[in-house]
């Protein structure tokens, strides 16, 4: 959060909606940009609705993690809850006014969307969580040969 805020204060400083800095070619650079809305900014119009998710979805992951069972998933819950912060932070205190701010961005990926650095730890958490939930789900199953159906007989006691 606190470097997330602090790389939109720089970017605010240094960087203009107008002109892009190439980082890795057309595929990344820097170029300032303010979204009223949510990715791809949906939602636009609904600011303070944004807003209200936001505050309820940062009180639901301070809950989540108290409860936090491992360290990762402690670290997914820790990433989305950083980002949804640091984003919640701009459309409280950024213009144009209390609730109904702008996040400010700067982060440009090509031509598809421009971000900042909360949405890659709410990227990065929900990559660490669904990592977890794959890992966790039931393994379909195959029945086992004869030869694996009692364990400790011999291949001859099996047949």
């Amino acid at each position: 959060m606190l470097i997330d805020q602090t790389s939109k204060a720089a970017a605010l400083a240094g960087l203009s909606e107008r002109e892009r800095i190439p980082l890795l070619g057309d595929l990344l650079g820097l170029q300032l940009a303010f979204n009223p809305g949510a990715i791809l900014s949906f939602g636009s119009g609904a600011t303070w609705l944004l807003t209200l998710l936001g505050t309820v979805a940062t009180v639901l992951l301070l809950a989540a993690a108290t409860r936090a069972r491992t360290s990762w998933w402690a670290v997914g819950i820790g990433l989305i809850l950083g980002g949804a912060i640091g984003n919640l932070i701009d459309r409280i205190f950024s213009p144009p006014g209390f609730a109904r701010g702008q996040v400010t961005d700067f982060l440009a990926y090509g031509n598809l969307f421009i971000g900042n650095l909360a949405d890659v730890a709410l990227g990065a958490g929900v990559v660490v969580l669904t990592r977890i939930l794959w890992a966790r789900r039931p393994r379909a199953s195959t029945p086992p040969t004869s030869q694996e159906a009692i364990p400790g007989l011999s291949t001859e006691e099996a047949t």
